[in-house]
């Protein structure tokens, strides 16, 4: 029993997000939510809110679920992948302009219960 939720189009740079997946990836839920809660990045929100709706799909989309409890739960993947660039420039000396890249995330994770290792 698994579930997955999706952040798409996150306004952070992929780098940065995948600093706090990394940390998380294999822990279990309230391990990783009080980690998180406590963590100084700004990525630790968005991939908060993710893990949250993970958890939340676990109980609402799955009738089999009733039985389990919260503790149970751990994470079973959890990936960044780079979303669309916007491209912005800046006028520069001499008349010049150079690019800046705004950068997205699509940020995905998928929790499943201890119980299916």
């Amino acid at each position: 029993m698994e579930a997955r939720a999706t952040a798409k189009f996150v306004r952070m740079s992929p780098r940065k997000v995948r600093q706090v997946v990394d940390l998380i990836r294999g822990k279990g839920v309230e391990e990783t939510l009080n980690a998180l809660q406590f963590m100084q990045r700004a990525a630790r929100v968005p991939v908060e809110k993710t893990l949250r709706s993970a958890v939340a799909n676990v109980f609402n989309n799955d009738p089999e679920a009733a039985h389990i409890e919260p503790s149970d739960l751990y994470i079973k993947t959890a990936f960044v992948d780079e979303g669309p660039t916007m491209k912005r420039f800046r006028p520069r000396a001499m008349g010049r302009a150079t690019m800046i890249r705004k950068r997205t995330s699509h940020i995905t994770i998928v929790v499943g219960a201890k119980a299916d290792k």
